[in-house]
């Protein structure tokens, strides 16, 4: 269940790349002072965390013992899509 080294690349730079999207509306929120920017930062936050925790299971070969780990990659998905939704919303 290991995974290539192409496809490690894409979760690592969709990860990284995520991150640096939230850092970036984060400081469009302070530049123009709009508090609703910065809801959509914190809403984006579940989003992070699929993906690191997508990362965590693959990293270790996707074992039984930490299947856990996929439902809550589907809930933080499910937070983040409703979250952005409303943070989106409100913009």
């Amino acid at each position: 269940n290991a995974l290539s080294l192409p496809t490690w690349a894409v979760h690592v730079s969709s990860v990284t790349e995520w991150a640096l999207a939230m850092k970036y509306v984060a400081g469009h929120a302070d530049r123009t002072g709009n508090a609703s920017w910065r809801n959509l930062t914190v809403a984006m936050s579940p989003f992070l965390a699929s993906g690191i925790t997508a990362c965590t299971f693959h990293a270790f070969y996707n074992p039984a013992s930490i299947n856990a780990l996929v439902p809550l990659q589907a809930l933080l998905t499910l937070m983040g899509n409703t979250g952005c939704a409303v943070a989106a919303y409100t913009i």
